[in-house]
């Protein structure tokens, strides 16, 4: 096409103003998707290769931590980004206006409870929720969903019930604290959350597989990057606080509480594994090792850093303390009931 062409694209009466190809760049090489290809395969290879020169407990003790966190992460964000990739792409958004409830305050608990099906942990559930709203899905139940999930999936009850045999109590009371947050939490959002506070996952007009494989791809990129970001917190947090501080406070009933809620933030431990590091709290009560499960597959770092990426600082800053709120003030109610 002639500059002239590209200039004068109102001569013509039936022309769009301006036309598609008015003002567009050729396409670039992809460099990002090698970029995160390298970023993976460091961190498969970084443990081994640089072992020999972290001379510091410290060091070496962060960056097992790092690698675990994000290597044990990266698998299930990879199966949220295809699920989400299909989602946004593959099903038409007529499909969710007949699936879902058409009333939202009605559609938060059905979609809390449709998390019991899909085995994943929190760092999948981000970009499938972000991939429901694209497709028109009310947000609040897209968060129901993001937070019931990666607590209430089979895969996470049947970890705990191995990690507390003899005790189905904790299994009951991780269901039904956690399923308890999201439809709260989602039905909170409805009622006093606002527009301007969650930047909504636009849905992209082009359907098919070039579709899938470009929302894959920007999905992969743009949680992978902030999943790293909340590994590294994580990783650092863990370093710094002391195990003795957790002994001294065991024996305060409600401190207790508190204090293993905020470890389950600073850990990031997923959800699949999570019940055996509860378990091994000996000292703590079963209503504090409650609030450390039901907590920690809701609100940690890596999740806090997916969430503010995906939806917005401005989300982050309201929904996660909410959602911290909700699951101390439930698994405290619930482990005052059940356990």
């Amino acid at each position: 096409m002639s500059d002239k062409a590209l200039l004068d694209w109102s001569a013509e009466a039936d022309s769009p103003v301006p036309p598609a190809s008015w003002g567009r760049r050729s396409a670039a090489a992809p460099l990002l998707p090698w970029v995160f290809a390298g970023l993976v395969v460091a961190l498969f290879a970084g443990r081994s290769l640089f072992a020999p020169y972290l001379t510091s407990p410290a060091l070496q003790t962060w960056s097992t931590i790092f690698v675990a966190i994000c290597v044990q992460a990266l698998p299930f964000l990879v199966l949220g980004v295809l699920l989400s990739a299909a989602i946004t792409a593959l099903v038409p958004p007529s499909f969710w206006t007949r699936a879902l409830p058409r009333r939202p305050y009605a559609a938060v608990p059905v979609a809390g409870a449709a998390g019991a099906v899909l085995p994943g942990c929190e760092c999948a559930s981000v970009p499938v929720a972000s991939g429901l709203m694209a497709r028109g899905v009310t947000p609040a139940a897209a968060l129901a969903f993001l937070l019931a999930s990666p607590a209430i999936n089979p895969v996470v009850l049947v970890s705990t019930a191995v990690a507390f045999p003899g005790r189905p109590e904790m299994v009951l009371a991780r269901f039904v604290a956690s399923l308890a947050v999201a439809v709260l939490a989602g039905w909170l959002w409805l009622r006093f959350g606002r527009t301007e506070w969650l930047r909504v996952p636009r849905a992209s007009a082009e359907r098919g597989w070039r579709a899938f494989l470009a929302a894959m791809r920007h999905d992969l990129l743009h949680a992978g990057g902030f999943l790293v970001v909340g590994g590294m917190a994580a990783a650092t947090l863990n370093v710094l606080v002391p195990r003795s501080w957790l002994a001294a406070v065991a024996e305060v009933g409600w401190l207790s509480v508190l204090v293993l809620a905020l470890l389950a933030v600073v850990l990031s431990i997923c959800s699949e594994a999570d019940a055996f590091v509860a378990a091994s709290l000996t000292a703590f009560s079963p209503t504090a090792k409650l609030a450390f499960l039901v907590v920690g597959p809701m609100v940690d770092l890596k999740l806090i850093a997916l969430q503010a990426g995906t939806f917005g600082r401005s989300f982050a800053a309201r929904f996660v303390p909410l959602t911290l709120a909700l699951a101390i003030v439930v698994s405290a109610v619930t482990g005052w009931v059940l356990l």
